[in-house]
């Protein structure tokens, strides 16, 4: 990793105030939770149906079975801890430098972490909520449920079905959450975009609302605004950001 890159970071954030994380699963991988277009992601590996389909709104209530046997496989990853990337915008948070995150992703990791201003455009596998009463749960309901006799989470007050709280290929974002992200990133004075290809849509169309003085791209591959950007840096980003110093 060269210096001068690392170096030229570390000015951007000491120079900055109001610094938003724009983040993907890239973001996660370095904890071990793969992310879906990677060699090694989900949409290489074998199922019995593509995994875009099995994750979407139409395939939970066509065979909801089949939608939670893949899903605790796949998208409930146990014994997952934050990673440097996590804590450190953790920290950079408890400094005053950054206002706020904004996720791609649905693991959570970045509250486990310490971040309070955490805008998860996609969702939480750590909510999950009953489509009867609307009571919420946590994720064991989910993992638990795999032994129960239809092996579906059902609500305890209920009895309703119970649908984690993350947003199914068919559904929209949620507006509140968008509108909270845009406002974020239009006040940013330094937006640092970190492991996502910027290929998703429509939170991919957010970094288009950053008019402020510093865009940084940290990702293992080159992206499609990396010729916009005052700095890219191709790394891991957790090792990138362990590399730098939070100055209060």
């Amino acid at each position: 990793m060269e210096k001068e890159l690392i170096e030229r970071l570390q000015k951007i954030i000491d120079e900055s105030n109001r610094i938003v994380f724009f983040g993907g699963a890239g973001v996660s991988t370095e904890s071990g939770i793969p992310d879906f277009r990677s060699i090694d992601g989900l949409y290489n590996q074998e199922w019995d149906y593509p995994p875009e389909e099995i994750i979407s709104r139409s395939f939970f209530y066509k065979d909801t079975k089949e939608f939670y046997r893949f899903y605790r496989a796949k998208l409930l990853p146990q014994g997952i801890k934050p990673n440097a990337a996590h804590y450190k915008l953790a920290e950079l948070e408890a400094a005053g430098k950054l206002t706020a995150v904004v996720t791609q992703n649905i693991d959570g990791l970045h509250q486990l972490a310490g971040s309070k201003k955490v805008y998860e455009l996609h969702g939480s596998t750590l909510r999950n909520y009953c489509l009867d009463c609307h009571a919420f749960y946590n994720e064991q309901i989910i993992i638990e449920s795999k032994d129960s006799p239809d092996t579906l989470p059902h609500c305890p007050k209920c009895g309703g079905l119970i649908k984690p709280d993350v947003v199914l290929y068919e559904e929209g974002l949620d507006q509140d959450i968008i509108n909270g992200a845009v406002q974020a990133i239009a006040q940013a004075d330094t937006l640092i975009i970190g492991g996502t290809s910027l290929t998703v849509y429509p939170a991919a169309g957010l970094v288009n609302y950053f008019h402020g003085k510093n865009l940084v791209l940290l990702n293992k591959t080159p992206t499609p605004q990396d010729t916009m950007a005052d700095l890219a840096i191709h790394e891991p980003i957790g090792q990138v950001l362990s590399k730098i110093e939070v100055k209060k």
